[in-house]
């Protein structure tokens, strides 16, 4: 199933807040991303009818192993496009704020060459 960039970013909030703390709510995505309650509400309902998410008894969320496929990879996007545009000497705030456009829309075989560049790169030496 192919994701609007809305859904991606929910799964990759969840996931990066899962790495943080094991129980996560609908606040703290809407919390983390900045949205409303209503907005996180009908999102978390439909990651959860498409089976991206579930959702225990206590209110607590929790990546299928689909949602935490996207999820992660949406965020590793984000990790190496941020690194290649600070690599390129865009400031930080900037270079978050672009990765997060960059990241759904960039396809596996151009992710993968960036990837593999930002790992070159980060190795050659004089590179910290």
């Amino acid at each position: 199933m192919l994701l609007m960039e809305s859904g991606e970013m929910y799964l990759e909030a969840l996931y990066v807040l899962s790495l943080e703390n094991d129980l996560v709510r609908a606040i703290d995505i809407g919390e983390y991303l900045g949205y409303s309650k209503p907005s996180v509400s009908r999102a978390v309902n439909l990651l959860k009818n498409e089976g991206f998410i579930r959702k225990d008894d206590r209110g607590f969320l929790f990546l299928t192993e689909a949602g935490m496929l996207i999820g992660k990879s949406v965020y590793e996007r984000h990790i190496v496009l941020t690194d290649l545009f600070l690599m390129m000497g865009v400031d930080v705030e900037t270079a978050n704020q672009d990765a997060c456009r960059v990241e759904h829309y960039i396809c596996d075989k151009t992710f993968e060459a960036v990837k593999a560049y930002v790992n070159d790169h980060r190795l050659a030496p004089g590179n910290v």
